[in-house]
């Protein structure tokens, strides 16, 4: 496979070369960690923001701080009434 990089898609290549320093790798090796790294983390942190012993200040908190340009957290309160 191959991810152009030239002309209007130059901009592809900063985030590669960023995530080939991270993972100190060649980019098609920090490319494919990459794409194996970001869906479990993205449901860890979800599995985070579900935990019943945070506050919903904590989870707004977390949330806003876990997301980026691409993926967005959002931490919801809901209230629930049963009636017999």
């Amino acid at each position: 496979m191959r991810i152009r990089t030239d002309g209007k898609y130059e901009y592809r290549l900063d985030p590669i070369n960023r995530a080939a320093d991270f993972y100190d790798c060649n980019k098609t090796k920090a490319v494919v960690s990459a794409c194996d790294d970001v869906p479990k983390l993205v449901a860890a942190a979800r599995q985070v923001l579900e935990r019943d012993d945070l506050t919903n200040e904590q989870r707004q908190e977390i949330a806003k701080t876990l997301s980026t340009r691409v993926v967005s957290f959002e931490a919801e309160q809901s209230v629930t009434v049963d009636r017999d």
